[in-house]
């Protein structure tokens, strides 16, 4: 099992989970967060941590497309472990929906 991020990251980009994984298995886009899932261990410390409620275990339903989703991007994007302040309109889009056909963007973040 593993954790992927999911829908509601995009445009929020909170990062209170990068600073309580163990294993440095978070990457940074320009407008959310993946994990990459042959890092992830497991633990679910992140999970809790997050405000948006984006991160899943990848035993829900309909996982699939996430788990490769996080995996092609995490490839792609640099490591973070720091916390950094959420996007500014983190608060106003947490919890809209289809935010991945709207606003996801593959351009990589600045990591740490």
């Amino acid at each position: 099992m593993t954790y992927v991020v999911t829908d509601n990251c995009i445009a929020c980009k909170y990062t209170d989970c990068v600073e309580v994984c163990p294993v440095d298995c978070f990457y940074e886009g320009e407008n959310m967060l993946v994990i990459h899932p042959d890092e992830c261990i497991d633990c679910g410390v992140c999970e809790p941590e997050c405000p948006a409620d984006a991160i899943r275990p990848d035993t829900e339903p309909d996982m699939d497309d996430w788990v490769e989703f996080n995996r092609k991007y995490s490839e792609m994007w640099p490591v973070i472990t720091q916390r950094k302040d959420p996007l500014p309109e983190a608060e106003a889009r947490d919890g809209e929906p289809d935010k991945r056909g709207k606003y996801f963007s593959e351009a990589a973040g600045a990591g740490d």
